[in-house]
């Protein structure tokens, strides 16, 4: 019963996720988006190794590994949105668009 309203919990999580990313034209919404979407992503492992009020130590595991992974995806994004304020004068993802090479 309590897996459902995490998978529940989950969902919400992504849609709250894609809808940040998609009517966004701010980088950092945008990278803050891509983070929810991660945590949801972690939650739903969580609740899929979970039974009995315990969580499967693989879960627990694989779950590590994508916090870890998304720190590093969320590290390497935020030094993006930096280098691209410093270099542009904007975060603006519509205004970097019509950038040339």
């Amino acid at each position: 019963m309590a897996s459902t309203a995490y998978f529940a919990a989950s969902m919400v999580l992504v849609l709250i996720g894609l809808y940040a990313l998609l009517t966004s034209r701010n980088m950092l919404r945008a990278v803050i988006g891509l983070e929810v979407i991660t945590s949801a992503v972690n939650l739903n492992i969580l609740a899929m190794g979970s039974s009995g009020g315990t969580v499967d130590p693989l879960a627990q595991s694989m779950a590590f590994t994508s916090i870890v992974i998304g720190a590093a995806v969320a590290a390497l994004a935020l030094s993006l949105v930096i280098y691209a304020y410093r270099h542009y004068g904007s975060i603006d993802l519509r205004r970097l668009r019509r950038l040339r090479w």
